[in-house]
């Protein structure tokens, strides 16, 4: 990777058994960490930067911002620690992993930020803590790693591992809101839901606009991965100088039209990548960002990016479960033998239902998938259980039913390696992780994020901003969307709304994926090219981290055949 951070609980003679400090562009030792970092823009104000000295070191790799903004972040964060101990990474902003080594207060320690947007893995197998951004290299001392049934379980049937488990068992990564010290993992308190009373439109807009003047100062040509819907237009409507816009998608695309009007509109240029094979090709472009807990296919533009001239790229993602709800469960109402949803809250959602549906579980793929293997399990009865303890874990952080469930959503978030892919490419904007924006979605009530309000305050800063409605969103109605969009199915002589992405399956068959990815598992040809996909992502995967031993997994063999 372009991009990492690695390191020891343990001095420059432990850090040496494990890496050579020639990989890193700095390497920092403390009393009781050796971290080594790589970036090429570090020290570049809003990215990356270090500070060492007489009290120690502070490293913060990724997107950061502090309350003043001409300090280095690094120094900012080992000082102001020193004064208000843990409660200063609650100031922190952005997303990023901190390493912070106290000679003042004895104390190290490594932290994500309160959304765990950038994660941190880490192992005790070779006797000593070892931790770091890439996956793959944090594995890499592990003697002799072992699969992880359940963790495997839940990314094929899930297309996300949840909690803190991987693929390998002797691997961990950090929970959401934590910090890793030699000998423990502490929980924090910065992601906690606190609902108040306040001008919920008012204070979304006023912190949008300072969470986008502040990400404006990123340096460079700018870019923003442009889509037709809502959460993209306003960070190209409100930050100067983005002069590129990018969309994957077909040009006569429903989507692909949207975002070049949006593009006109702001007087941005626009390019639409076709989709081709390297749309769905899982190589080594997009298998490291997916570290084996999240499907490789959520980055959209990985085969693109030597088209992609910018030094600094822009994207909405997550805005929509911050801002509009996504993983809160709506009422719904029967049209013509369809349920639709409504813009209200279920008041009783029965939480692993909704969530298995948010995370696109396919009862009848997951079923096919455990018949053409060797998993001796019942996939209905797994992936509940599964998504039941998940929820349970996080109901200290949420108290309330529709809190918990965006909670799980933001703790197992299964489109995070578009932003690792980016951050790795370009300097990468997350305008969803800014700390104002988190702190607004925790103290609203989950009734008012919706996209209603989101709206509202987008009008706000550009009265304008919806000249241009999504393609598949002509009414501010959710009910009149659904209705219309059901009506086209329905309809001879309608044509249907696009989805925003290029149609999988079809381009897995157009480009011979079953031969040039499975030709040695004939039996799973007949999945959904989306379970395909997460099998080819698992064994590459594990193949990088555990030195070409991933296509040995038990399960995916046939089943035995009992003859007799």
């Amino acid at each position: 990777m372009n991009r990492e951070l690695f390191g020891v609980f343990g001095g420059i003679e432990t850090f040496d058994r494990f890496r050579s400090s020639d990989e890193f562009d700095e390497v920092l030792a403390g009393s009781t960490i050796t971290v080594g970092i790589r970036d090429s823009d570090l020290g570049t104000h809003g990215w990356s930067a270090r500070y060492a000295g007489d009290d120690g070191y502070c490293v913060v790799w990724g997107e950061v911002y502090v309350p003043d903004e001409t300090s280095n972040a690094a120094r900012w964060l080992l000082e102001r620690y020193e004064t208000n101990g843990r409660d200063a990474l609650s100031e922190l902003n952005g997303s990023y992993v901190a390493v912070l080594d106290s000679a003042a207060t004895g104390e190290a320690f490594v932290a994500t930020d309160a959304v765990r947007s950038r994660e941190c893995f880490y192992t005790d197998d070779p006797g000593v803590r070892v931790f770091g951004t890439d996956p793959a290299e944090v594995s890499r001392p592990v003697a002799d790693p072992t699969l992880h049934r359940d963790g495997i379980l839940e990314f094929l049937h899930l297309g996300v591992t949840l909690g803190e488990k991987m693929a390998v068992t002797e691997l961990r990564r950090l929970p959401i809101d934590s910090l890793l010290t030699a000998g423990s993992v502490d929980s924090l308190e910065r992601f906690v839901y606190r609902p108040q009373e306040f001008d919920y439109v008012a204070e979304l807009a006023e912190r949008l606009e300072r969470a986008l003047r502040r990400r404006a100062a990123l340096p460079g040509e700018k870019g923003v991965l442009l889509s037709a819907g809502y959460d993209s237009r306003i960070i190209l409507s409100q930050v100067s100088g983005i002069d590129h816009s990018y969309t994957v998608g077909s040009p006569d695309a429903q989507e692909v039209q949207g975002a070049k009007r949006l593009a006109e509109q702001y007087d941005a240029s626009h390019t639409a990548f076709s989709p081709d094979e390297r749309y769905l090709r899982p190589d080594e472009s997009k298998i490291q960002y997916s570290q084996g807990i999240k499907e490789s296919l959520h980055i959209h533009h990985a085969g693109y990016t030597d088209e992609i001239d910018v030094d600094t790229m822009y994207h909405g993602l997550l805005c929509d479960t911050f801002f509009r709800g996504h993983f809160t469960a709506q009422e719904t109402v029967d049209v013509l033998g369809k349920r639709v949803p409504m813009s209200r809250l279920d008041p009783d959602p029965d939480p692993v239902e909704s969530l298995l549906e948010k995370f696109g579980y396919s009862r009848e793929a997951s079923l096919d998938l455990t018949e053409r293997t060797s998993f001796d399990v019942d996939p209905e009865s797994f992936v509940r259980e599964a998504i039941d303890a998940e929820f349970d874990a996080r109901g200290e952080r949420a108290q309330t039913v529709q809190n918990t469930l965006t909670c799980v959503g933001i703790a197992n978030q299964p489109s995070i390696p578009f932003h690792n892919h980016l951050s790795d490419q370009f300097l990468t904007s997350f305008l969803a992780t800014d700390r104002e924006l988190v702190d607004w979605h925790l103290r609203t009530p989950p009734e008012y994020r919706t996209t209603e309000t989101f709206l509202e305050a987008c009008k706000r800063l550009d009265g304008d901003v919806l000249r241009h409605r999504p393609p598949d969103r002509p009414y501010d109605t959710m009910l009149f969307n659904e209705i219309e969009r059901f009506a086209r199915r329905k309809t001879p002589f309608l044509s249907s709304f696009q989805p925003p992405w290029p149609d999988r399956q079809t381009l897995f068959e157009r480009h011979d994926f079953d031969r040039r990815l499975l030709s040695d598992a004939e039996h799973v040809h007949e999945l959904p090219a989306r379970h395909k996909l997460r099998l080819v992502d698992l064994r590459e995967w594990l193949e990088c981290c555990t030195d070409s031993r991933g296509r040995s997994i038990p399960w995916l063999s046939p089943p035995q055949t009992t003859i007799g």
